[in-house]
């Protein structure tokens, strides 16, 4: 059986210690990645939430907008009644 010199030590021990390292990078990746996962999902959350409620908001405002319509309409038609109202109640006043 061989025995290993200072320098297989030594350089056994680098050894170690840069796998330490990398485990250590490792995990700390994984910590980070998770954490930016969880981010995204609120984000694409969010997101979802926001195009509904923008949905709605196009909607509302179609219906809004059929409902200015209608009542333009109706003002015209009530207007018009009134105009031929006031003409009948000018013919019977100049009889």
């Amino acid at each position: 059986m061989e025995l290993l010199n200072q320098e297989d030590i030594d350089s056994l021990a680098s050894l170690e210690e840069r796998i330490r390292k990398a485990v250590d990078l490792v995990a700390q990746l994984k910590t980070e990645r998770d954490g930016l996962q969880r981010q995204m999902d609120a984000v694409a959350s969010e997101k979802q939430t926001l195009v509904q409620e923008a949905e709605e908001a196009r909607a509302q405002a179609a219906r809004l907008a059929q409902e200015l319509e209608t009542l333009r309409s109706e003002r015209k038609q009530v207007r018009t009644r009134i105009e031929k109202l006031l003409g009948q109640m000018d013919l019977l006043s100049a009889s």
